[in-house]
This record gives C-alpha cells, structure tokens and sequence, in this order.
C-alpha cells in the first residue's frame, strides 16, 4: 500500500439526469463487483447527496494510484462506464492520497 499503508482515494461526483436516478443505481450495482474483485481495491461506495437528488458520489480506496490508473483503463471498466454515460449530466473525479484516517 502507499505512503505509510494509506490507501490512495477516488472521488467520483457524478450529477445525473432528471429522472434517471433509479436505472442509474442499477447499472452502478451491476459493475461494482468488477471493482470489489480487483486485488488492489480496498472497498468503495456509492452516496447520494442529502441536497441534491441527483447527485452521486462514488468513493474508492486503492493500494496506489498506479493501481487504480491501470484499473480505470481496463476494458471492463471502460465498457461499464459506457453503459452508465447514458444516466450522466456531468461529473468530476478528484485523486488523492489519504494523509490521515483517524483510526
């Protein structure tokens, strides 16, 4: 794991279309074992906004960026984000490395 065994983190905003929020969710939960399945994923989210309906937040912890990079530009992953671009509005992705955990 990277820098004093903390993980590195992916946070995923996703804002999606007026209505779409149910089938959006679906099609998250059917590729969120390809995720839980890499060995260097350490376990990820998925979170609504209490403000905004239809905002999304996915949270991922990785052993390291390279790890997560290598993961984001798999054919899996990239054909399940083709099958949820069509619920998307807009989105961003920040990376981070986890400086402090609390624990």
């Amino acid at each position: 794991m990277a820098a004093g065994n903390r993980p590195f983190r992916v946070l995923l905003t996703v804002r999606v279309k007026p209505g779409m929020a149910a089938g959006f969710e679906k099609v998250w939960a059917e590729g969120s074992e390809e995720v839980t399945a890499q060995e260097a994923n350490l376990g990820h989210t998925l979170a609504r906004s209490a403000q905004e309906d239809d905002v999304y937040y996915v949270v991922s912890d990785w052993t390291d960026r390279d790890a997560f990079l290598a993961f984001e530009s798999s054919p899996g992953h990239v054909l399940h984000r083709e099958r949820l671009h069509p619920y998307r509005e807009s989105g961003s992705l920040a990376l981070m490395h986890v400086l402090e955990d609390g624990r």
